[in-house]
Parts: C-alpha cells; sequence; structure tokens
C-alpha cells in the first residue's frame, strides 16, 4: 500500500484542483434557453458528479439538469463506448436520440462512434482534428446552440 501513496496525492490534487474551477460565462444562460427549449439536460463527465453538482449550484442551474452522471458508475472512462451506452441506460434513452455536447474532440469522436449526436463547443476557433469523427454542430458559445439545434429541425 505504500507504493499507493504518491499516487493516491496526485490524484487527490488534481481533482482538488478541478473542485475549484469554474463555468464559462455563456454556460448559464446557454442551460437555460436549453432547458426552456424542453431538452433534458444530463452530465457525463470523466471527473466527479460532485463536482458538477457544486459548480452548477453556484451558477444556479442545478436545476436544469435531471441528473449528473460520472463515469464513477460507468464500466469505463469515456471515450469508451461503454461509458456514453452507460449514460443511456441511466437516462432511459436511446443514443441515437442523444445529443452530446463538448469542448474536446476525442469526447465528440466517442461519443459519435457510440451512436450519439454530436456538438463542438469550439470557443478557442481552433481546427477540429481530421482524424476524429466531425460534429453534427459546431458552435463558439453554447447560447449559440439553441438556434442551431431549432435550425436543423
Amino acid at each position: 500500500m505504500e507504493l499507493n501513496r504518491p499516487l493516491d496525492a496526485a490524484v487527490d490534487h488534481v481533482m482538488g484542483g478541478l473542485a475549484g474551477l469554474g463555468v464559462h460565462s455563456d454556460v448559464p444562460e446557454g442551460i437555460r434557453a436549453l432547458a426552456a427549449a424542453g431538452f433534458r439536460l444530463i452530465t457525463l463527465s470523466n471527473g466527479s458528479a460532485r463536482i458538477a453538482e457544486q459548480l452548477f449550484s453556484e451558477v444556479g442551474i442545478r436545476d436544469a439538469f435531471e441528473s449528473l452522471l460520472s463515469v464513477e458508475g460507468a464500466p469505463a472512462w469515456k471515450p469508451a463506448r461503454a461509458s456514453y451506452e452507460y449514460a443511456a441506460a441511466a437516462s432511459g434513452s436511446d443514443p441515437a436520440g442523444m445529443l452530446l455536447v463538448a469542448v474536446h474532440p476525442w469526447d465528440i469522436h466517442g461519443a459519435a462512434r457510440a451512436g450519439l449526436r454530436t456538438a463542438w463547443l469550439n470557443r478557442t476557433g481552433g481546427s477540429y482534428p481530421g482524424y476524429f469523427e466531425a460534429p453534427e454542430f459546431t458552435v463558439t458559445a453554447l447560447t449559440d446552440l439553441p438556434a442551431a439545434l431549432a435550425a436543423a429541425h
């Protein structure tokens, strides 16, 4: 057990740092707009659901989310197919009826390969890596997503 102490300390340090993060300024308004448009909102994080609970509560959007899922309850971390299948099962949804919104192309890629629709939140204006499955939607702010979704229907 002595061998795991440095690793445990490192994990605690990283997770503690995540707890100190905030949300981008467009997130509260974007979440409220998606909820008002009737979308079910669920998270799936490689981090702790407890951290999401804290972040979303602090900015007043926790009540917009049906549930906060973490890979802590899944058989694998994202971007493994099993993590997205876990989210679909936990929410009682078909993956094809779900939309993953993420800033990480690897997450978009994993979700697309698991059968989910995808939206890339490209905050930096960078290029999407061509070796990953392309997102169906690309927006620069979460507040732009409701209009993009409405235009597609």
